[in-house]
C-alpha cells in the first residue's frame, strides 16, 4: 500500500499547486475586470487565494474524521512558514523590514496564535469559537485596509495582466476559478487519503504527518512565492506573505473548520507543538524589528530550527514525551 500511498500524496500535492496557481490567476482576474482596489484584492482575494490548500487539506481532513491531519496541517504550515520560508529567503536576499508593518500584522499574528492556544487548552474549539475567529479575521482586514490606504503599496495588477498570468475576460477568469477549485478539492482529497496510510504504515501519528509532509506540502505555493520573490530582489513580499499567512490560517482556516464540526486538538500538539509554534512566533517579531534586515545569518538559524523541528517529530521517544 505504501507506493500507492505516495502516488497518492505526490499527486495530492501537484493537483493542489496547480490548482491554487490556477486559482490565483482567476481570482485575480475577476478582481481585475471588476475594477476592485488593487490594495483590497491583495488583502482579500490574493490572501484567500494563497491559503486555500491549507483551508481544503484541513476541512477535508476535519469533515473525513481525521481532524488532527488538518490541526498539524495548520500548525505545521504556520512553523514553516517562519522558519522554512524566512530562513530560505532571508539566505537567498536579506529581507528588508518596515517596523510599521511589522508590529501591525505581527501583533495580529501574535493575538491569533494565543487564540488558538487558549482555545486548545479549553479542550475543543467550538462553533462560537469559530464565528469569533472570522469576526477577528474580518477586523484585521479592516484595520488593515484603512492602514495601508494612505500608504498604498499596491498588487502590481497592470504587469500581471502583461504577462499573460491575469485572464482577459471574466468568463476565462470565472472558468479558471471553477477549474482551481476542482483541482484544490481533488488534491485535498489525494493527500489526506496518501498521508492517512503513510502514517498507518509508517506507524506514526497522522499529527505528525500533519505536521510535516501535508504542512510542508500545502506550503508549497508560498515558498515557491518567496524564493521567486527573493532571487527577483523583492524580498519583502515573503515577509508580508507569511505574517498574511499565519493570520489567515489560524483565523480563517480553523475558524471555518469550527463552524462545520467541533475540534478536538490532539494531545501531543497541546503538549509539545503549540509551543513551538508560540516560541517561534515570539521569537521571529525582535528578529525582524532589530537591524533593519533579516539577513543571512538569521536566515540560516532558522532553516536550522525548522530541520531540528521535523527530525524531532520522527523521534522515537517523542510520542511518550
Amino acid at each position: 500500500m505504501i507506493p500507492l500511498a505516495l502516488v497518492m500524496t505526490a499527486g495530492g500535492l501537484v493537483l493542489l499547486v496547480a490548482g491554487g496557481e490556477v486559482l490565483l490567476r482567476g481570482a485575480v482576474g475577476l478582481a481585475i475586470r471588476s475594477n476592485l482596489s488593487p490594495l483590497l484584492v491583495g488583502l482579500t482575494v490574493v490572501a484567500t487565494a494563497t491559503s486555500l490548500p491549507e483551508l481544503m487539506v484541513t476541512v477535508t481532513a476535519g469533515l473525513g474524521g481525521v481532524p488532527d491531519i488538518g490541526v498539524g496541517n495548520i500548525v505545521g504550515s504556520n512553523i514553516a512558514n517562519i522558519l522554512l520560508i524566512l530562513g530560505l529567503t532571508g539566505m537567498i536576499s536579506p529581507i528588508p523590514t518596515q517596523p510599521r508593518q511589522v508590529w501591525r500584522d505581527g501583533s495580529f499574528m501574535l493575538a491569533a496564535t494565543a487564540m488558538f492556544i487558549v482555545l486548545a487548552l479549553l479542550g475543543e474549539i467550538n462553533f462560537i469559537h469559530g464565528c469569533l475567529m472570522l469576526a477577528s479575521l474580518v477586523c484585521y482586514i479592516w484595520i488593515s485596509y484603512r492602514g495601508e490606504a494612505g500608504n498604498v503599496q499596491d498588487i502590481d495588477l497592470e504587469s500581471l495582466e502583461r504577462s499573460g498570468r491575469a485572464p482577459c475576460s471574466i468568463k476565462v477568469a470565472f472558468c479558471l476559478l471553477l477549474v482551481g477549485v476542482a483541482g484544490l478539492v481533488a488534491g485535498s482529497e489525494l493527500l489526506v487519503r496518501g498521508a492517512v496510510e503513510i502514517a498507518r504504515a509508517a506507524g506514526v501519528s497522522e499529527t505528525v504527518i500533519g505536521l510535516t509532509l501535508v504542512a510542508f506540502g500545502t506550503s508549497l505555493p508560498e515558498l515557491a512565492t518567496a524564493a521567486v520573490a527573493g532571487l527577483r530582489g523583492h524580498a519583502e513580499v515573503a515577509l508580508g506573505n507569511v505574517l498574511g499567512s499565519n493570520i489567515l490560517n489560524i483565523l480563517l482556516i480553523l475558524g471555518v473548520l469550527a463552524l462545520l464540526t467541533p475540534i478536538q486538538v490532539a494531545a501531543e500538539v497541546r503538549r509539545f507543538d503549540m509551543w513551538v509554534l508560540a516560541a517561534v512566533t515570539v521569537a521571529a517579531l525582535p528578529m525582524l524589528l532589530i537591524g533593519g534586515k533579516f539577513g543571512r545569518f538569521k536566515g540560516a538559524s532558522f532553516l536550522l530550527l525548522y530541520c531540528a523541528f521535523v527530525l524531532y517529530q520522527f523521534y522515537p521517544g517523542h510520542a511518550a514525551n
